[in-house]
């Protein structure tokens, strides 16, 4: 099985309020569709993720996912994503509406795991209160509930039983699930997840966001570094070049701040420092652009499953001036670890003209970042 998973995030959203779609709203420290997309990115069945995007949310896309246009209707955008698989390496497919942030990888293996056996497979909660008719407010009449479930997803079907079933459908179906009985695909009922919510009104934001907070890993970090003023003409802190009588002596270019932040998200990750990921003995790292050290470790927060929540650098130093070039900073470190300029923070003090940096023999900088992880 060379299993996808197709996450559908073309819907505008408008009964969850906010006034943005709701998979690009804030939920724990992330957006909606960043903790749906980590589900199945981190999942070690998934073989890849394709994101199924009104036209209009192009940007609002993780750098590097892949994508496609979504249609008019669910059952549009959902066809539209299997017909980009299908010239892929797919054999099988998980649907899952983005707006279930909270599915666990236990439903997920599940699904996958029914699929060895069967064409389709979708999780589903039996139905265990008692259920109305009614009309205009009133109650007219009971309803059974044996044999009755609440859907969920992911659904997963073969990817060649799927798509066919869904060029022959005229359209208008609930789900995945009704559009391959539609064609004659058995799917299983696999156990779901009371926590597999749908946000759909705006109270379901606050039902998600507990469950979250309550099951995720929170990681902190600390980073320290110090570089004495040598020769040169300038220095460069935070990614930006600031005219100086002195440069930053250093085995790369000296970027104190820089090397500060890394170091925070390499021991919020329990993986060392700088020197255990580049060493000063291998020469290849000579002058080498600090942006290597920071996108190295940004990759490494991605690959594990993790977001930067927030990030903290203070610069310790009397002069140059920090203040006006601090914003600058900020978006350049943002920019590297593809996080918003909101959760980057690039501050300065100085010592009072105590200590080395107070007598101006150079810079150090403190780094504090905090991480978040499903």
């Amino acid at each position: 099985m060379h299993t996808a998973a197709l996450i559908v995030a073309a819907g505008r959203g408008r009964r969850a309020g906010g006034g943005r779609p709701k998979q690009w709203r804030a939920l724990a420290g992330r957006r909606v569709a960043d903790w749906t997309l980590a589900a199945f990115a981190t999942h070690p069945a998934i073989a890849e993720v394709v994101l199924v995007i009104h036209p209009d949310d192009a940007t609002e896309v993780p750098e590097g996912l892949r994508w496609v246009p979504g249609g008019e209707t669910r059952d549009a955008s959902v066809r539209a994503g299997l017909e980009a698989l299908e010239s892929g390496r797919a054999t099988h497919v998980l649907i899952h509406d983005v707006a279930r942030p909270c599915v666990s990888r236990a439903v997920i293996d599940a699904v996958v795991a029914a699929l060895r056996r069967h064409d389709g497979a979708a999780p589903a909660l039996p139905v265990t209160d008692a259920l109305w008719r009614g009309t205009g407010g009133m109650v007219t009449g009971t309803q059974a509930r044996d044999g009755l479930y609440r859907a969920q997803t992911p659904q997963g079907f073969r990817l060649d039983a799927i798509l066919a079933a869904h060029r022959a459908h005229p359209g208008g179906a609930a789900d995945d699930v009704e559009v391959g009985r539609a064609a004659g695909i058995e799917v299983a009922i696999v156990a779901g997840d009371e926590a597999n919510l749908k946000i759909t009104i705006p109270e379901d934001f606050e039902r998600a966001e507990r469950h979250l907070r309550g099951e995720m890993d929170v990681r902190t970090g600390n980073g320290f570094d110090v570089h004495a003023f040598g020769s040169g003409d300038h220095v460069i802190l935070c990614g930006v070049r600031i005219p100086h009588e002195r440069g930053l002596e250093g085995h790369s270019d000296a970027d104190v701040g820089m090397h500060a932040l890394t170091d925070a998200l390499y021991g919020a990750l329990a993986e060392g420092d700088i020197g255990r990921h580049f060493p000063p003995s291998d020469p290849q790292w000579k002058g080498a652009d600090s942006r290597v050290f920071l996108r190295h470790a940004g990759e490494l927060v991605r690959t594990r499953g993790f977001a930067v929540a927030n990030a903290d650098v203070t610069l310790i130093c009397e002069r140059p001036k920090i203040g006006p070039h601090a914003t600058e900073m900020q978006a350049e470190l943002a920019r590297e670890l593809q996080i918003e300029t909101s959760r980057m923070s690039v501050k300065a003090t100085t010592s009072e003209r105590l200590g080395f940096t107070g007598r101006e023999e150079g810079i150090a900088a403190l780094a504090t970042v905090t991480l978040l992880a499903p």
